[in-house]
């Protein structure tokens, strides 16, 4: 019925929309980590896949709060703002005129939001002039912060052991190779570039003043919209190995996505539509934090009234 998941740039909400179901993020700080084998700390979060929003809800409403194992959300309030009756939807135009955007998801979401307007619905376009940055940004940060947090598997403390009796950098050597993954190797190498004395201030910190931008820009939207709707994934699920030899296609692919976790904001995936290739394809969907049953709410409505796929 439910399952949960870990999101960091999007990878609850982008498997659910390849799959048809419903990926749900909550705001930084609203469920225990607890458990989570931390990749990037700041953008971690635990989100919620599930056939329903009534099943999302009931297993938010467990999970969420104070725990005294992470201190990120043992300081936050609990989830209780009520649920906006007819809450004012934005969108980014630039984000669905984006060139990586598949043509038909596009003319489905153009659709929506005319079928939200004719439905008694205020929507509200926005220029985000900071689209194309959100990536490179997120790709600093997270992998300079997984650097930093996967040091510790050094086959002595945590993480697979090399039985070798060769000397310590072997030894190391040994052990990661073989406790990691090639993609996990290639962002720890990354991460531990943009993390060294002579780039930290090119890319990390750089990286930091856009992260602070983008959440500048968040608030302003958010005082004029209640709610933000993209595209989840440029395309629909592609096939397995398609991006091996060029990974940063494959960041790429996370343009829609990695702002909420930017900015620390819930998002869902919710499933409305099907592609003419028979795959299927959600819209996206972000409020302001604090916001998640106001979002939820939301969501429900938009399956009920605006679910293009036959039940």
């Amino acid at each position: 019925m439910v399952s949960l998941g870990s999101d960091t740039g999007g990878s609850v909400r982008q498997p659910a929309d390849f799959c048809g179901i419903i990926g749900f993020k909550p705001g930084y700080g609203k469920i225990s980590r607890y458990g989570l084998i931390a990749y990037a700390s700041s953008f971690d979060q635990i989100g919620i896949f599930a056939n329903n929003i009534d099943d999302v809800e009931a297993v938010l409403n467990v999970i969420q709060g104070p725990d005294d194992f992470d201190s990120t959300v043992s300081f936050l309030s609990q989830i209780t703002s009520l649920p906006i009756s007819q809450p004012v939807i934005g969108y980014f135009k630039n984000a669905l005129d984006h060139p990586s955007l598949d043509a038909e998801i596009k003319q489905s979401i153009y659709k929506l939001l005319g079928n939200l307007r004719n439905n008694g619905y205020t929507v509200k376009s926005y220029d985000f002039d900071l689209l194309d940055y959100v990536v490179p940004a997120y790709y600093v940060l997270t992998t300079g912060e997984a650097s930093s947090n996967l040091s510790r598997y050094d086959g002595l403390r945590y993480g697979s052991s090399s039985s070798t009796n060769d000397s310590l950098d072997k030894f190391y050597t040994s052990t990661r190779s073989n406790g990691f993954g090639k993609e996990v190797k290639r962002r720890i190498m990354l991460g531990t570039f943009v993390l060294s004395a002579g780039y930290y201030e090119a890319y990390f910190t750089k990286a930091q003043q856009v992260r602070q931008k983008l959440k500048d820009r968040a608030n302003a939207i958010f005082s004029e919209c209640d709610m933000l709707i993209m595209p989840t994934v440029p395309t629909t699920a592609f096939a397995i190995n398609d991006f091996e030899k060029d990974p940063i296609a494959m960041y790429l692919a996370d343009i829609y996505t990695v702002f909420a976790n930017l900015v620390g904001i819930p998002g869902i995936s919710v499933p409305l539509f099907k592609h003419s290739n028979g795959m299927p394809f959600g819209v996206q969907v972000m409020s302001n934090n604090d916001n998640e049953l106001s979002l939820l709410s939301f969501s429900k409505s938009l399956l009920h009234d605006f679910n293009c796929v036959e039940q």
